[in-house]
């Protein structure tokens, strides 16, 4: 059954940023008033002769009427509520459901408010360990400018059009994905149209990445780079020189609440067109439906390393050309997730570690070996899930390994485009129950379980002992 599309604030906005009044734009999509008045309060869903209108009579891609951001908001607002300070509020999922359809960017305000509050309240304790231990923590404070850039890619499907189209036009003159060395294609670029010089420097673990020196006209790429970082640093340059106006625009537009979040925002989308430089749009769409997303050939075939693949994989969504819609995340090996992107209605968690049930812990001991995992979120939702463990050479003796795992999956619903899925029998094989996180999981029979969940009551009983060492109520 196809789910009714509920989206009276899209409606809502979209007439009001035309400057229409609901009667005259029940003129324009020749339906009465009353009826826009319904929709856009919710109380009736848009069915698909308006949403065709709407198309024809403003040139909106109507799958911007579709419903997936509305859950993420949903989901998100769960997790919120899950937080002590409201238990007595009783707050249900209608309650949050309502919120998200009548009024999104009160449910954005309200979420960043939340946010300013928990952080406040761990600083507040940060500072009592200081004034009782002489002793201070870190200032999480500092955390979120990167949960607000991360939240901003997170409700724009990881997908910025005018950045990746002007990407894969330059891309496309340079012959990116067409034979052409990338690295090569972008040194002569930058060379003939700034001249500037690229030079590789010492393999000197402790010198900068790379170093850009726009008056000297030179840049410097540190020795320790792998062929697809030095790709990837070019790329990025040629971004920074190209696309800074339109840069600097997106960041105003995005309406970050400080400068230091400003810069992080800007350096992400610079990376971002490097990320599409490297692997252009449709050239990269068309060889991942050609080999159904099998990450080993399509690392073989384009020169690109797994993160960037997979990264790339989880962006390709734009209107009249989308991809498979994937999430993307790369977790280390305490557990934290220090990238995460989703084009899925899977949620991560905004706070607090992953569930343990999820295979990109698991991957870690397989080496380069990709796991396979059907997990289901309480939702109902079932994902194909992918996992792959990578690691970056040691730079000197007595460094930590620098291991990852990345994270890549879709729908079931997209599994026959995936050539992971084949033998699989999805209706047969195990699914394994995935959560957000142990804070907020409803699950109640979860052996591997970290913390009780904030939302429920539990109980122990001294006279018997489970896997679990309480009963949630």
């Amino acid at each position: 059954m196809r789910q009714k599309v509920f989206a009276g604030h899209a409606v809502r906005r979209l007439r009001e940023k035309l400057g229409l009044k609901q009667t005259e734009l029940a003129t324009r999509l020749q339906v009465s008033p009353s009826y826009i008045n319904q929709i856009e309060s919710n109380q009736r869903p848009l069915t698909a002769p308006v949403l065709i209108a709407i198309s024809r009579a403003f040139g909106v891609d109507i799958t911007t009427f579709g419903a997936d951001d509305l859950d993420r908001i949903v989901a998100d607002l769960r997790e919120t509520a899950a937080d002590p300070l409201f238990r007595d509020l009783d707050l249900g999922v209608q309650d949050m459901k309502a919120v998200a359809n009548l009024s999104p960017a009160f449910a954005h305000a309200f979420l960043r408010m939340h946010v300013a509050l928990r952080r406040t309240a761990e600083w507040r304790s940060s500072l009592d360990d200081m004034l009782t231990t002489g002793t201070g923590g870190a200032d999480e404070s500092k955390l979120i400018p990167y949960e607000e850039v991360r939240d901003y890619f997170h409700y724009i499907d990881n997908y910025v059009d005018e950045l990746d189209c002007a990407a894969e036009a330059l891309a496309e003159r340079l012959g990116v994905l067409a034979g052409s060395d990338p690295a090569a294609a972008f040194t002569g670029y930058l060379a003939s149209q700034y001249r500037l010089s690229v030079d590789i420097g010492p393999a000197d673990p402790q010198a900068p990445l790379y170093v850009l020196d726009v008056r000297a006209k030179r840049l410097v790429l540190s020795g320790t780079l792998s062929p697809q970082g030095r790709a990837f640093r070019l790329a990025a340059t040629i971004a920074q020189l190209e696309q800074r106006a339109l840069v600097d625009r997106l960041v105003a537009s995005a309406g970050f609440r400080s400068q230091t979040a400003g810069e992080i925002g800007r350096l992400a989308l610079f990376n971002y067109v490097a990320g599409a430089l490297i692997l252009p749009y449709r050239r990269f769409l068309a060889l991942a439906q050609a080999r159904r997303h099998d990450l080993d050939r399509l690392v073989l075939e384009t020169g690109a390393s797994m993160e960037q693949v997979c990264h790339r994989l989880s962006t390709l969504q734009r209107p009249g050309a989308r991809g498979v819609p994937f999430y993307f995340a790369k977790v280390d090996r305490a557990g934290n997730i220090t990238k995460r992107h989703s084009a899925t209605r899977f949620q991560f968690a905004r706070h607090g570690g992953a569930c343990p049930v999820w295979n990109v812990h698991q991957a870690f001991d397989v080496g380069g070996r990709t796991l396979v995992q059907v997990g289901e979120m309480p939702d109902g939702v079932r994902y194909l899930c992918l996992a792959r463990g990578i690691s970056a050479p040691t730079l000197r003796y007595g460094q930590a390994d620098r291991a990852y795992t990345l994270g890549l999956g879709c729908e079931v619903s997209f599994a026959d485009q995936m050539v992971q899925a084949d033998g699989l029998d999805l209706k047969a094989a195990p699914v394994a129950r995935l959560g957000i996180s142990c804070r907020i999981c409803p699950r109640r029979d979860c052996d591997l379980r970290a913390f009780p969940p904030l939302d429920r009551d539990i109980r122990t009983d001294p006279a018997v002992r489970g896997i679990i060492p309480f009963e949630i109520v």
